[in-house]
């Protein structure tokens, strides 16, 4: 497996793995406090089992939305890093497709308690993670049209 592969898809298990294997000890160190205060404060895990329970009124009511939407922009900060500290990000415009996943998943935390799709409310959990498609989709598309740009300008 490449390596800024690895790194990318450990931070997805926990955002600062990735850092801890390309040997960034204190950025790791405070990535995963970060991860865990914002995680504890925003009762994300409470809200997951939740989710996946069914539970969706629950998971809403249980949700600190104040602190829930920090959580997006850490995640996908914390691959990208990941993923560009082991080489990755020398791919022009690789930082796109994190940006705007960072940014769809925000918006779907946003509308989380009142966004319904074929009638049922997806909560604070399924919609952000809907939202991560079109994110990254969008990024990837303006990753060409600016790749595509920059070499005409050449």
């Amino acid at each position: 497996m490449e390596n800024s592969t690895e790194r990318l898809l450990w931070s997805i298990a926990l955002p600062g793995f990735g850092q801890f294997l390309n040997g960034k000890l204190i950025k790791g160190i405070v990535i995963i406090i970060l991860e865990f205060l914002i995680n504890v404060q925003a009762n994300f895990n409470e809200v997951i089992i939740s989710s996946f329970q069914g539970d969706i009124e629950k998971a809403i009511a249980q949700t600190d939305y104040l602190w829930l939407m920090f959580y997006p922009c850490l995640y996908f900060f914390a691959m990208w890093d990941a993923y560009k500290d082991a080489d990755g990000g020398k791919k022009s415009y690789s930082f796109l497709p994190f940006v705007f996943a960072a940014y769809f998943v925000t918006v779907g935390c946003i509308y989380s308690s009142t966004f319904k799709l074929f009638g049922v409310l997806l909560g604070p959990v399924w919609l952000p993670i809907l939202c991560v498609i079109p994110g990254v989709s969008v990024g990837f598309l303006l990753r060409k049209i600016f790749k595509k740009k920059h070499i005409e300008h050449l």
